[in-house]
């Protein structure tokens, strides 16, 4: 059960309610966000919510049966449209498009990519500077420095950026550097990273774990909103299954089934998804038909010299014309809606 409580409530009448609640047997966690204050209560006893909804001090009351309450549709019907400001939107009633290398190299690599974004209006780069990777001998990222530079660069281009976190000491250190935090699929169930998310008033994009289903993943987008942050974004990108001829399975069957059960906008990673160039184009306009609110992809200049994920990542030319018709298919899906 989610309780959404008056602004202005008072805390006589708070701890009313809250007893009124215990004595029915429900747990109580009090939830603050940049939004709005809630009480989410679990229990198991049948109640009356009108009598609960009555009470002083109380703007609305909803039941809900999934174990994630937040970020379930059922109570908040209208889907979340995140504003990153200079008019870059994440939701529904717009195309998010990300774009950008795997890892952040250099100064000159950042430029290349940045002009190649402007150029078709891409108005979101994505780039790591702190990379999970598989051996210890990979490069593993610019680290801060980079980070500052590759922010410093995208302000000046009117560019928003995402780029992965992975523990929760960087939180407080990258926070002044990024527009979205990203969670990788590695860390989907970090619940301590998860937690300190719950805590900044910045937008959390969290990636499906490599072996996680879609219950977890609305599981992890939970605790950063019970922890007080509403700005958030899940990210299918395919999981590990027993098929060997791709790098993962794009499971696109998540997106229709993960708009259906949350409130929260929905975006595709087709670059990590299926890991072969030549077929993330398909994936990603397959994505879109399928309702996803973006894409975030992985492009470089010369993807064969890249750091990393070279062999799923577009150049240019092939980034370009993705980007052309991303933007037809999902005209035509409006239409077709």
């Amino acid at each position: 059960m989610i309780i959404q409580l008056d602004s202005h409530i008072s805390e006589a009448a708070q701890q009313a309610i809250e007893k009124h609640i215990k004595g029915l047997k429900y747990k109580i966690t009090n939830v603050r966000t940049q939004r709005a204050h809630y009480l989410v209560a679990i229990g198991k006893a049948d109640i009356d919510l009108r009598s609960i909804g009555q009470l002083p001090g109380i703007l609305d009351i909803h039941q809900v049966s999934d174990d994630y309450q937040l970020v379930s549709r059922k109570w908040r019907v209208r889907p979340t449209v995140l504003d990153l400001g200079d008019g870059v939107r994440v939701g529904e009633g717009s195309l998010m498009l990300a774009a950008g290398p795997c890892s952040i190299e250099s100064e000159a690599q950042m430029e290349s990519i940045m002009q190649h974004l402007l150029d078709n209006d891409v108005r979101i780069m994505r780039g790591g500077v702190f990379k999970p990777r598989s051996s210890p001998y990979s490069f593993r990222g610019l680290g801060m420095d980079g980070l500052k530079l590759f922010h410093q660069m995208a302000r000046a281009r009117g560019i928003k950026i995402v780029t992965e976190v992975m523990q929760v000491s960087q939180v407080e250190e990258m926070h002044d550097y990024v527009d979205v935090f990203q969670v990788g699929a590695r860390n989907t169930q970090n619940f301590n990273l998860l937690d300190a998310l719950g805590g900044v008033d910045k937008p959390v994009l969290i990636k499906r774990g490599i072996s996680g289903t879609i219950e977890e993943l609305l599981s992890s987008a939970e605790y950063v909103f019970s922890g007080g942050n509403e700005k958030l974004v899940l990210c299918e990108r395919g999981i590990r299954t027993f098929e060997t001829a791709s790098r993962n399975t794009l499971d696109l069957n998540a997106v229709p089934i993960l708009k259906e059960k949350t409130h929260l906008p929905v975006i595709v990673d087709p670059s990590h998804g299926i890991g072969i160039r030549d077929y993330v184009p398909s994936m990603a306009l397959a994505a879109v038909m399928a309702g996803a609110d973006g894409i975030i992809y992985e492009a470089h200049e010369k993807p064969e010299e890249a750091a990393s994920d070279g062999a799923q990542t577009l150049n240019f030319q092939e980034s370009a014309r993705l980007i052309r018709n991303l933007r037809k298919v999902y005209a035509l899906r409006q239409e077709l809606d």
